[in-house]
């Protein structure tokens, strides 16, 4: 099994905002930046999803979906 790639950085952050983010993360640094970013990509996934929003036209059958016998 081989690792993610991981890139080095260097940034200059505003104390109060790391020290803050920390506290509701409860982990170091690294996982709560890490934890921001994967914030931002389902922020991003969710936009993306929304303005799809009226413009799909599904029709599911949820009972055959989930394999259930009609009631």
């Amino acid at each position: 099994m081989s690792s993610p790639a991981i890139k080095r950085v260097t940034v200059n952050l505003p104390r109060h905002l790391l020290e803050d983010a920390g506290e509701v993360t409860g982990v170091g640094m690294t996982e709560t930046i890490v934890q921001g970013l994967q914030l931002l990509a389902r922020r991003r996934a969710y936009t993306k999803a929304m303005a799809l929003k009226g413009k799909l036209d599904l029709r599911i059958d949820l009972d055959a979906s989930r394999e259930r016998a009609g009631r």
